[in-house]
């Protein structure tokens, strides 16, 4: 057993030892007589001496520690308040408001600009602050403007809901039209790191470009409503009047604008109500309750009368935002002469009255429902295709007679120029059924050879005349596509790039991309920026055209259009002061397919193959007749023309004789057609071969020709398929002689 308590300090067993010591020393001295004792006394003390002066050295040597682990706490400690002192001051520099919260979601540290904006919570931010309470703090700000369906404990659990996701960056509004973004960013260990940043600047930049836009695009609108020949009122969802077009101003008689505007749906209503009457069981009840239905509102549909003699068609449909639109469609004539025709067939039986009434009203929907661009295209387009045949026949008769191959390389441009008119105008008609969603697309393997070299003498004298150098580099591929479409698109791209070059170079060529080939455009233009890459394809937008005589900036967006019916990438790369390029991807044909029907063919020496044959061609347009005998006359047969069905009749009851084969016009004017002249000329002289010639490409009489067997030829006439199709006949009837 130890005399020293171990747990003891050292410096408190070293005093038991040299008391012990002491004591010991003490006894030697009292008791002399007795030596051994004494001595192994002495040697006892002895003993603990060495130990006290061990244990000495032991308490000096850790106190020498302890002073030096004093002064390296002390660096340590100085060092600790310089970094944070560092830290502070770095954080102090950020533009944006900084905090950082631990892991236990406590504030550690956050600079003067952290919610400098929120002005009212400023001075209750501090250290050791838990997260939950600092978003309720900005919850209940006075800077914080809340909506009125939304309360502060609803934004502060949206707040920490996005507090739960480790990165997320978000906008806050504040008063006077402020705006903070937040950032927030999970740390290694758990803790949180908040950037707020002002971005009122931007986001008021943003907003008066977007109202910008906005205005820009309300202008438009209103100029394509104010072009409808029907009265148009927009309601917004609050059912309150916020534009109409001035078609509308004309049907109703609305008043000026500021004193109308925002004005509610049943006020303006109850304006027009001594001057409006509903027909049938639609009534003004029904029509105001229509437009209160908080739920979906289905289209509505009706008529009303204006006063005594104006009959209007109303239409009625909800829109995306809950708004609504009502059109007004004048249909006092039709109604009128539905009313006249109802009066002069009074005696008829009342189931042809009712199919009357019904055919009429379909007949005014079918009016109405049609835009004035397809009509327009139609017609046009019918009258341009007889001249344009007239002079491709003129042409190719022409061609016949001339040996100068001078002349005969001009003649054929100028029949390429042509070919490119014709195509055109077919485009036009396609394009149409594009808008309508009816596009057919033939697609078969097409040699892009036939498609640039065309293209080239067509385009070539419209560059030179701008002082451009129009480069086209054939190839030697064939691709799967429409022929009239992807002609279309390539002359657009090109005649694009001569119309907004300026000066330098426009460079066509193929390059082939693994299965697929791709048609690139290259000009040296002014380019085309970033923001308008894609205005560039939108209807009636062009880049850098002050005025209106380059047409309406449709050819881009037809292009796009076509490719996207087609299935073929189109893109785009420019560069700004240095040029830009259209490419069109398309897939290569395989070497088993042949070439399809709408590529050009060979032209044949027809010399005099018609000779001696008698041809009866009947066509209202003189110079189409005439260019069409010239051509046919100059093969060796024999014309009979007549302008008219009847002159036809009378013609061939005058000469008594049939001819070998007939040429009708669908449209011979007075109301006759080439059916009706065919189906009367078979019962007068038996079956005769016979074609209909028309620019008409309905599939109504596509089927009509073939139910009585003719040959339909579509205007502009090919010359090549009418002298295959009469050579065939005039073959037909030799082999018929000879085996006779």
């Amino acid at each position: 057993m130890s005399i020293i308590n171990q747990n003891d300090p050292v410096e408190r067993q070293n005093e038991k030892l040299l008391q012990i010591a002491q004591s010991l020393m003490r006894r030697v001295e009292q008791k002399n007589d007795q030596s051994g004792l004494a001595y192994q006394q002495f040697e006892r003390a002895a003993l603990l001496e060495t130990q006290v002066r061990q244990r000495t050295k032991e308490l000096e040597r850790t106190l020498d520690l302890l002073q030096e682990s004093n002064a390296q706490l002390e660096q340590a400690n100085i060092e600790t308040e310089r970094a944070r002192s560092n830290i502070t001051e770095a954080i102090e520099t950020i533009d944006e408001g900084f905090a950082l919260f631990d892991h236990d979601e406590r504030l550690v540290l956050f600079n003067s600009r952290f919610c400098r904006d929120i002005a009212d919570i400023r001075d209750q931010l501090h250290e050791g602050l838990h997260f939950d309470d600092y978003v309720g703090l900005v919850s209940r700000s006075q800077h914080l403007p809340i909506p009125d369906d939304e309360t502060p404990d609803d934004w502060a659990a949206q707040r920490l809901s996005r507090h739960s996701r480790d990165h997320v960056v978000f906008n806050v509004r504040l008063m006077w039209n402020r705006w903070l973004q937040i950032s927030e960013h999970r740390t290694a260990r758990g803790g949180t790191v908040i950037l707020q940043t002002d971005v009122t600047d931007m986001m008021r930049s943003e907003r008066k470009e977007r109202d910008k836009m906005l205005h820009q695009q309300a202008r438009i609108l209103q100029a394509t409503l104010d072009h409808l020949n029907q009265g148009v009122c927009i309601f917004d969802h609050n059912n309150r009047l916020v534009g109409w077009n001035k078609t509308m101003n004309r049907i109703l008689a609305l008043s000026p604008k500021p004193s109308i505007q925002d004005l509610p749906f049943s006020e303006l209503l109850k304006k027009l109500e001594n001057e409006l009457t509903f027909h049938g069981d639609f009534d003004h009840e029904r029509l105001i309750k229509w437009a209160n239905r908080r739920s979906r509102r289905g289209r509505i549909a009706f008529e009303i009368t204006r006063g005594d003699a104006q009959t209007l068609s109303v239409f009625g449909q909800e829109m995306p935002d809950r708004g609504f639109v009502i059109s007004f469609t004048d249909v006092t004539s039709e109604r009128e002469a539905a009313r006249a025709l109802s009066k002069m067939n009074e005696t008829l039986e009342r189931g042809v009255i009712a199919r009357t009434e019904e055919l009429g009203e379909a007949l005014a929907e079918a009016e109405r429902a049609n835009a004035s661009k397809s009509r327009f295209v139609a017609a046009a387009s019918h009258d341009l295709l007889q001249p344009l045949s007239a002079a491709k026949l003129f042409m190719s008769s022409l061609s016949d007679r001339l040996q100068d191959p001078d002349a005969l390389g001009v003649l054929g441009k100028a029949e390429n120029a042509l070919l490119g008119v014709e195509n055109i105008i077919e485009a036009l008609l396609d394009i149409s059924k594009l808008d309508a969603g009816k596009a057919a697309f033939d697609m078969q393997p097409v040699p892009l050879s036939a498609i640039l070299s065309p293209l080239r003498d067509e385009l070539t004298p419209m560059a030179r005349a701008k002082g451009l150098d129009l480069t086209i580099i054939d190839s030697s591929l064939s691709v799967v596509s429409d022929p009239g479409y992807l002609r279309r698109i390539v002359q657009n791209l090109i005649a694009n790039a001569v119309k907004y070059t300026h000066e330098g170079r426009v460079i066509v060529g193929v390059r082939r991309n693994g299965a697929s080939a791709r048609v690139e455009v290259w000009d040296t233009g002014p380019g085309i920026a970033e923001t308008d890459r894609q205005t560039i394809f939108q209807e009636f937008e062009r880049l850098n055209q002050p005025t209106t005589s380059d047409g309406l900036g449709l050819g881009l967006a037809i292009v796009e259009r076509a490719a996207r019916g087609l299935g073929h990438d189109l893109s785009m790369w420019s560069s700004v002061g240095r040029g830009s390029c259209f490419s069109l991807n398309m897939p290569i044909a395989s070497i088993g397919q042949t070439h399809g029907r709408g590529l050009p063919k060979v032209t044949a020496d027809w010399g005099n193959a018609l000779e001696g044959m008698i041809v009866l061609l009947a066509e209202n347009d003189v110079a189409f007749a005439n260019a069409m005998t010239l051509m046919i006359e100059s093969h060796g047969a024999e014309v009979l023309s007549a302008h008219s069905a009847q002159e036809a009749i009378d013609l061939l009851g005058e000469i008594q004789l049939v001819p070998d084969v007939l040429l009708l016009d669908y449209q011979l004017g007075s109301g006759a057609s080439g059916l009706d002249l065919y189906q009367d000329l078979l019962t007068q002289h038996g079956p005769v071969p016979a074609a209909i010639i028309s620019a008409d490409r309905s599939k109504e009489l596509q089927q009509a020709c073939a139910d009585l067997s003719l040959r339909l030829l579509a205007k502009p006439v090919d010359k090549e398929k009418l002298l295959s199709f009469l050579s065939a006949i005039k073959d037909t009837e030799t082999l018929y002689l000879v085996s006779g």
